[in-house]
């Protein structure tokens, strides 16, 4: 990216920020609704309309036949959303390397791929920018070279990408620059997100959104944790200075410009406790698709018996209408979140989370 164009999109940063109207103020006057706006002296966020939306919810034996199940559950969806397409990229969740539990399995991605087989004949990508070290890494130890070799797919590390800047906001509210892959960005990508079903440290949940935006922003190859590291990560610049409303209002803000066009939640076995890597296992045997990212992490919310209200960003997603949040205005085939919920043991610092208001 020239300098030109790095200005340009520091300037829509601001702008947008300001047309916003801080996230961060837009809920905490939903949270406090008890108390009448005149007293609060808060100006109420416009109410916004959104349309019903369709998602599915699929419990059973496999993690591939659930994947594929749930995807032909919402075919029409995923046919209409194809067209004029040139590529797919399906998103996997790589926040570890060497811990298949934190990870989204290969067994997931071929339910997908054996969706698409019949209905998409262009290129397919499977891309990641791994957060502990060089998404090959994940390629090999997960079995995806394996996956590689059974379907026509492309094998993508991120940070060897080329990328453009997007701007988050740090502890002082101040504008900062993050690498971003530029493929998420291309008019003829479909992005598929796989995610998986897992507690979180800093958002209470991690699933669909979060999984695209985060694994989207790049690292330094060179990049290493623990002492004597070298190189740079940029995924830290979303987490807002390390500060919960930072996070949620950074999340919150990409999701306007950048959200899957399809989300897939691969909840088979999912996480609790303290997710994104360090939690324990949830025979959980279920998978959530939806050509509506809000649809299908609030489902997933649901079913891991958490309460929506206090998920930051995905609240504000709801209150600017992004997606469709309101489970009577989700058409679910397949099981009723109330028939296959499970509720997940939420991280040990959880209640500091919620201060994101």
């Amino acid at each position: 990216m020239n300098h030109r164009d790095e200005c340009r999109s520091r300037r829509e940063f601001l702008r947008n920020t300001l047309l916003a109207g801080g996230g961060l103020a837009l809920l905490s006057a939903t949270r406090s609704s008890a108390e009448p706006a005149a007293e609060r002296n808060v100006v109420e966020p416009p109410k916004v309309t959104v349309g019903p939306s369709r998602a599915a919810l699929i419990k059973g034996e496999t993690r591939t036949g659930n994947v594929l199940e749930a995807l032909k559950a919402i075919e029409k969806d995923v046919r209409r959303g194809l067209e004029g397409k040139k590529r797919v990229l399906i998103k996997p969740n790589f926040v570890h390397t060497e811990r298949p539990l934190a990870a989204t399995q290969a067994d997931a991605v071929e339910g997908i791929l054996e969706f698409l087989k019949p209905v998409f004949r262009g290129e397919i990508i499977i891309g990641e920018s791994a957060t502990s070290s060089s998404a090959s890494d994940a390629f090999r130890n997960y079995g995806y070279l394996e996956l590689a070799k059974k379907y026509p797919v492309k094998l993508m590390d991120f940070d060897l990408e080329p990328f453009r800047y997007i701007y988050c906001i740090d502890d002082k509210f101040r504008p900062r620059a993050a690498r971003i892959t530029r493929l998420v960005f291309e008019p003829d990508l479909y992005i598929i997100s796989a995610a998986v079903m897992k507690t979180h440290d800093r958002v209470v949940a991690t699933l669909s959104l979060k999984n695209l935006l985060v694994g989207s922003v790049i690292k330094d190859t060179t990049f290493g944790w623990g002492p004597g590291r070298k190189g740079v990560n940029d995924k830290p610049i979303v987490h807002g200075g390390n500060t919960i409303r930072g996070v949620n209002y950074n999340l919150f803000r990409m999701a306007q410009t950048l959200r899957p066009h399809l989300s897939v939640i691969d909840g088979f076995q999912g996480m609790e406790g303290n997710g994104p890597a360090g939690g324990t296992p949830v025979d959980h045997k279920i998978a959530i698709a939806s050509a509506d990212f809000l649809a299908a992490d609030r489902i997933a919310v649901e079913a891991m018996g958490i309460d929506f209200a206090k998920v930051g960003y995905l609240s504000f997603c709801h209150q600017a209408g992004l997606g469709q949040a309101d489970l009577a205005k989700i058409e679910i085939q397949g099981e009723k979140p109330d028939n296959v919920k499970r509720t997940y043991r939420l991280h040990d610092k959880v209640e500091k989370q919620y201060d994101w208001g």
